[in-house]
């Protein structure tokens, strides 16, 4: 017994089926988008009212502040998008995180003798509160990293490097890729590391290791202890605490490289 083979009107009429279901998926689809814009409109709108009525709180308190940019993240809203408009008029942090990215500079330059261009996030953050003064505006560690993230659209060598909890802020152009990293999160809890502790800890080749630590002297990221017993060590002046705590002079920094 041979089965009927499918009609032509049975297909034009599922085709038609299909066309249907497409163009009424096609419609609600439009519909749901035309909600949600009205609704990101709304909520726009009742931001900038917020902002209108707290914005001396956003100015003042870092806390509130970080809560503020979080809300306006959720809607694709960023008040540091431009020093012109809205955000910046009625707010005034397009001058606010300007401000603080020169501080920010200022501070990474007059260390960078003696760090070679890296500094922790703490380091920068309690030296950019001295700088201000206990009258000025507080900051806080988000701030800075706002403020870096735009130094670094700009192309000027900022960036940060995740180490332990928090960070080494990098204020050179200098190449880092992973190799680098994670010799620097290596070096994180003493403040040095020494090639065998590189190839324990990494399972890398000595060529490896050797490759990384010469990059960083190179760049004047690591000062080179060849006296230290039992071998060389690498220490990272942005990492250890015997340093941060004081000035050193380009003269005593010489003395700690062969």
């Amino acid at each position: 017994m041979h089965r009927r083979g499918v009609g032509a009107g049975a297909i034009a009429k599922k085709k038609l089926a299909e066309a249907k279901y497409k163009e009424r998926g096609t419609v609600l689809a439009e519909d749901q988008i035309a909600q949600m814009s009205k609704q990101l409109e709304t909520f726009k709108s009742n931001l900038e009212e917020f902002a209108s009525k707290h914005k001396q709180e956003i100015r003042k308190n870092p806390q509130f502040r970080v809560q503020f940019q979080e809300m306006c993240a959720t809607i694709g809203v960023d008040p540091l998008a431009s020093g012109k408009g809205f955000w910046s008029e009625m707010l005034g942090v397009g001058d606010f995180y300007y401000e603080l990215g020169v501080q920010i500079i200022e501070v990474c330059l007059a260390l960078k003798h003696r760090n070679g261009g890296l500094i922790t996030l703490d380091e920068l953050h309690q030296r950019v509160l001295k700088g201000r003064g206990k009258y000025a505006q507080d900051v806080s560690q988000d701030d800075l990293m706002r403020a870096i993230k735009k130094l670094k659209v700009m192309g000027s060598g900022f960036g940060m490097i995740p180490v332990g909890g928090s960070y080494l802020v990098q204020s050179v152009p200098a190449e880092l890729n992973m190799d680098h990293t994670v010799v620097l999160q290596l070096a994180e809890k003493k403040g040095y590391v020494t090639v065998s502790e590189i190839k324990d800890s990494l399972k890398w080749e000595k060529e490896r290791a050797c490759h990384v630590l010469d990059h960083l002297l190179k760049e004047g990221l690591a000062w080179l202890d060849s006296q230290a017993a039992g071998e060389a060590q690498y220490w990272l002046p942005a990492l250890f605490s015997e340093l941060t705590s004081r000035d050193v002079t380009p003269e005593e920094a010489n003395q700690m490289t062969p």
